[in-house]
C-alpha cells in the first residue's frame, strides 16, 4: 500500500490522516470563539488571511476535553471547499502504511465506530483511519439535535 499518513493521537488512540487530505500542519495561534456555535467548534483562526474553523477532535467525538495542554499544532484539512484546523492531542509524525485497511474490531467504543473507517499498520505501529467529514460533523448527539 505505502500511502503517506499524518500520524496523530486523540484520546490515547493513534489515528492516521491521509497526507493527501492534510494541507499543512500549523502552529495554532489565537482562536476567536464563535457565539452560539456547538461546543466541539473551538472557534476560528486565520492562516495566510484564510479563515479556518477550529475543531476540537475530542469534543467532536463526544469525549471529555483533555485535562491538560494539547499539542500547539493543528492539522489543516479541506472538506467540501471549507478549511478546518483539527485540534488533536498530539501530531506524531508522517508514516507510510504497510497494510490495507482492515475492519475495526471492538473495544474502541461507539464514538470511534462512527468515524473510524478501518485499522491500518504503519511503520510506527497500528492506527485508526478516520473519516474526516464524520469527525468534522461533530458528536452524534449534535447531529441528532440539528
Amino acid at each position: 500500500m505505502n500511502d503517506l499518513m499524518v500520524m496523530t493521537e486523540i484520546a490515547g488512540c493513534r489515528c492516521g490522516l491521509p497526507a493527501s487530505d492534510v494541507a499543512s500542519v500549523i502552529d495554532l495561534g489565537a482562536i476567536t470563539p464563535v457565539p452560539s456555535s456547538p461546543d466541539f467548534i473551538a472557534g476560528i483562526t486565520a492562516l495566510r488571511s484564510q479563515a479556518l474553523t477550529v475543531i476540537d477532535c475530542r469534543k467532536a467525538l463526544g469525549l471529555d476535553p483533555k485535562p491538560f495542554e494539547t499539542d500547539s499544532r493543528a492539522a489543516v484539512v479541506t472538506i467540501a471547499s471549507h478549511s478546518y484546523a483539527l485540534i488533536v492531542d498530539k501530531i506524531e509524525d508522517i508514516s507510510t502504511t504497510q497494510s490495507e485497511p482492515t475492519e475495526v474490531t471492538g473495544g474502541f467504543g461507539p464514538e470511534w465506530t462512527r468515524i473510524a473507517t478501518g485499522m491500518i499498520e504503519t511503520a510506527i505501529g497500528p492506527a485508526l483511519m478516520l473519516d474526516l467529514p464524520s469527525l468534522i460533523a461533530g458528536p452524534e448527539k449534535f447531529g441528532e439535535a440539528a
